[in-house]
């Protein structure tokens, strides 16, 4: 088994807290949502491996930052249910880089954000500058720590 920090709760919990944190901050001068794709891949994980008081800390940490960043609740949750039973197996199948999925995870979650954005607002470049920002802080996050 594969082993990685997200397995680990002290880590976990201290990726909440700063995601949520820096949503909070950043609320107030940018358009951001923050780390959401690391705790995508945090869902991911305690999902895969049933850790069902992990699961309900992300899921607390989403509804902050969707109520931050304007979004429906609970609308980042079912996205990040719906692409790990419909569209990562069918990437799992798929692809034979084990290594790169989480990448395409990610960058599939945010373009399910932007659908969901474009569903509430009118789309502007300050949201596709702010969701491309969010995706290679994301990416260069996924490679450094987990």
């Amino acid at each position: 088994m594969k082993y990685n920090n997200l397995d680990s709760p002290i880590f976990l919990f201290t990726l909440i807290i700063v995601a949520v944190v820096l949503n909070l901050i950043s609320s107030i001068y940018f358009l951001i949502i923050m780390l959401s794709g690391v705790l995508f891949m945090a869902f991911f994980v305690s999902l895969k491996n049933r850790r069902m008081y992990s699961l309900f800390f992300i899921v607390i940490a989403f509804l902050f930052i969707e109520i931050n960043s304007g979004l429906k609740p609970l609308s980042l949750t079912l996205l990040s249910l719906f692409l790990y039973i419909f569209v990562t197996p069918h990437i799992k199948r798929t692809l034979s880089f084990s290594s790169i999925n989480s990448y395409i995870y990610v960058i599939l979650f945010y373009l399910g954000v932007l659908l969901l954005w474009s569903l509430s607002t009118p789309l502007d470049e300050t949201i596709l500058k702010a969701v491309i920002a969010n995706i290679f802080i994301d990416l260069l996050f996924i490679g450094a720590f987990i």
